[in-house]
């Protein structure tokens, strides 16, 4: 019996699980663990895969089942970590955004950087102007495409590209105007440095929001940047901390804490889940920012006085010292295989982001996404798990255009406006989905589609019952919590609560130690001045002494039944 557990033991630790991990140009890179394989050992084979050095600026993102966004801590087994049935998915991503991109040592890694952050311009993440809008489309299609060819790129070729969630024809012929006449010349590589050193000017580089409201039940996405810490609201920045002004990160529950040397700002997240995947986010991003060493790192608690919270240690160098151990780099530049060009309609396409026009079918993928799952996978393409089923088929995802006139830009994502993510034609700058979704929303909020809407959607439209669920996940996502000001009053009072518990336990404590000393033996002038009162006398023979009497029979009794049997 013992040797068939044993050796059942030793096989579930054999066991190997296949981990599928989609990079930043969208493909994949499959590989097999070890049961108890720790995150730093599927970094280091993804790493040694793409040849990657420069490494802590990335991570690996994926999804638990309860649909919560985590980051793999490398200190940890990636099996318990997921808590999901194998295989495997996650994503390899950006986790922290270099502070000057342009200037990371090697070519391989600008490039990871330029593929994540054109992924921020597309998911709406990145907000700028028209114009710095129409340059960094540009830079991408220099980059991809090269320079403008007549025979090759006829009149209009911008517009078969999507670089944002919905952009205006005017924004198409600016991008083209750009493309033909200020880039000709210009290599692969050095577009995307331009692009990098344009990116990192912008107010909106390196953020990746979170929901969150606040006090007053207002939206609000918070974020962590390389500078500090920020706060998004309508369509302005309404905070921004510098990393050296944050004291203290704190979590409890739903309700997230950040201390600054003369303010607390309280925000309350969707879940606590969500509440503590920002923390840590927080956590993490202040020591990889803020510290000059990595032993300076300490363990962080959530906890208080009388409550035990989650703690939580980053485990990584900070940013000077990988800047530090990247001028000490010396090998040659190792070869970059940028993504290739997919044509389509004699004019090549962006091989990120959704397309309406075909594509070859040598080119094609074998797997076919429904309406409903080219939801999920639009969602799924920056931080999420694929959804995929087992039929052949071309890939559909619906291609968003405006075919408003040039004044209504505005109302796009790329607009001459500060960072709005109340002006984004996705829900939020997070959820990431799809125009079904985004004409729902407006559906909800009792709001109009344009006609060209309802025609690109009239084919997709979702069935009731999908409509229903996506209905109700929107507006847990909208409305987040209900009364953040009743649920402040209820923590106050739960909290005076649980003070008031905890300080009578605490004299009941000290009120038995008191009584406890004054009837032992000790000769201390404090306890003989109390045995001497008359109070004292009339407690000791009237409740202490039959109490005593009482304790010592029932102790007899009890030893006298243990010797009987």
């Amino acid at each position: 019996m013992l040797s068939r557990l044993m050796s059942g033991s030793s096989r579930s630790l054999e066991r190997e699980y296949s981990c599928t991990v989609r990079l930043l140009d969208d493909s994949e890179y499959t590989c097999t663990i070890q049961r108890d394989a720790k995150g730093q050992y599927l970094f280091d084979l993804l790493c040694h895969h793409l040849n990657l050095l420069e490494k802590d600026y990335f991570g690996i993102r994926f999804v638990d089942p309860d649909k919560q966004r985590h980051w793999l801590e490398f200190t940890k087994s990636v099996v318990k970590q997921l808590r999901s049935q194998p295989p495997f998915t996650m994503c390899f991503r950006v986790k922290f955004y270099p502070v000057d991109p342009a200037a990371l040592k090697e070519e391989i890694t600008r490039y990871l950087v330029f593929l994540q952050i054109k992924r921020d311009l597309y998911h709406g993440r990145l907000l700028c102007k028209t114009s710095d809008a129409a340059l960094l489309a540009a830079y991408i299609l220099q980059a991809e495409i090269g320079d403008y060819d007549p025979g090759k790129h006829p009149e209009g070729y911008s517009s078969k590209f999507q670089f944002f969630p919905k952009h205006s024809e005017k924004l198409e012929r600016k991008i083209a105007e750009i493309h033909k006449t200020e880039l000709s010349g210009q290599t692969p590589a050095t577009s995307e440095l331009n692009f990098l050193r344009k990116a990192q000017t912008l107010e909106t580089y390196g953020v990746d929001p979170h929901p969150c409201k606040d006090v007053s039940g207002n939206a609000a996405f918070l974020a962590f940047t390389p500078f500090g810490f920020v706060v998004l609201q309508g369509n302005k920045r309404v905070h921004f901390i510098k990393w050296n002004e944050v004291t203290k990160l704190k979590f409890e529950g739903k309700t997230f804490y950040l201390y600054e040397k003369k303010i607390i700002l309280t925000y309350f997240a969707p879940t606590p889940e969500a509440c503590k995947h920002l923390w840590k986010c927080g956590i993490e991003n202040q020591a990889f920012y803020k510290l000059e060493k990595s032993s300076q790192v300490r363990t962080v608690s959530s906890s208080n006085l009388f409550f035990k919270g989650s703690r939580f240690r980053y485990s990584g160098r900070v940013a000077k010292e990988v800047m530090e151990s990247s001028a000490k780099i010396k090998r040659e530049p190792p070869e970059i295989h940028r993504a290739g060009m997919v044509p389509s309609r004699s004019c090549p396409s962006i091989t990120h982001g959704p397309r309406l026009s075909s594509v070859p079918r040598t080119r094609r993928r074998a797997v076919h996404i429904s309406i409903m799952e080219g939801l999920e996978s639009l969602r799924d393409s920056a931080h999420s798990t694929p959804v995929r089923s087992s039929s052949h088929g071309d890939t559909f995802l619906p291609h968003v255009r405006s075919s408003r006139a040039d004044s209504n830009d505005r109302v796009a994502v790329i607009s001459d406006e500060a960072y709005s993510p109340a002006d984004s034609v996705l829900p939020t700058p997070v959820a990431e989905n799809s125009l079904e979704l985004m004409l729902l929303s407006r559906q909800i909020n009792g709001a109009t589609c344009s006609i060209e809407e309802e025609k690109e959607s009239e084919s997709s439209t979702p069935t009731a019952a999908e409509a229903e669920a996506l209905g109700g996940e929107l507006r847990a996502l909208c409305q987040g919590h209900g009364r953040p000001e009743q649920e402040q009053v209820n923590k106050f009072v739960l909290s005076v609560l649980r003070l008031l518990l905890v300080t009578m336990g605490l004299l009941f404590v000290l009120l038995l130690l008191l009584i406890i000393l004054t009837e032992s033996d000790l000769d201390i002038a404090f306890f003989r001045d109390i045995r001497q009162t008359p109070e004292f006398e009339q407690f000791h023979y009237q409740y202490f002494c039959p109490l005593r009497r009482w304790f010592a029979c029932k102790i007899r009794s009890v030893v006298s039944l243990l010797i009987d049997t």
